[in-house]
């Protein structure tokens, strides 16, 4: 058996019993095929980056279970059948890995070290990044070393 995890994009509009109903759905196909089910973590409603069938938003759960690849396979096809979910990814668990959901950066403050604050971090000299330029007063750049090469028009046969 393979451990495997599904996230699941659920349809936002959605009753909260019917998502739950599709994960119990997963969840029963796993355990009446010999799996063992480990977790089920809702992560909530999260802005999608584009929209998914005209939602700006979609509702993420998580599931994580240990089951043989035709059971996988037989929620793959019932997750596709289903409206409500507006994608499902599933893939195999790498052990260790993390399965909560991702904290939302924008919403959390920044803290400031005291030593960054301080009045003589900022002065212009610490705060400009170094450039080095190059003899005929261009920066330059890390990157290729190669000059691009001009087409001489001709073409090799």
């Amino acid at each position: 058996m393979t451990t495997y995890e599904i996230l699941l994009l659920l349809d936002p509009e959605q009753a909260e019993t019917r998502q739950d109903d599709i994960v119990a759905r997963a969840r029963d196909l796993v355990e009446k095929n010999g799996g063992a089910w480990h977790s089920h973590d809702a992560w909530g409603r999260r802005r999608l980056a584009y929209p998914i069938a005209h939602k700006e938003e979609g509702v993420y759960h998580l599931v994580v279970f240990d089951a043989e690849a035709e059971t996988l396979e037989e929620i793959s096809r019932v997750l596709k059948i289903d409206d409500s979910v507006l994608r499902h990814m599933a893939t195999r668990h790498i052990e260790g890995s993390r399965t909560s959901a991702p904290r939302d950066d924008a919403a959390a403050p920044v803290a400031v070290p005291a030593e960054a604050a301080a009045p003589e971090a900022a002065t212009p000299e610490a705060t400009t990044p170094e450039t080095t330029v190059s003899e005929d007063g261009e920066a330059e750049y890390a990157g290729s070393e190669e000059e691009p090469q001009e087409e001489s028009g001709e073409e090799e046969e």
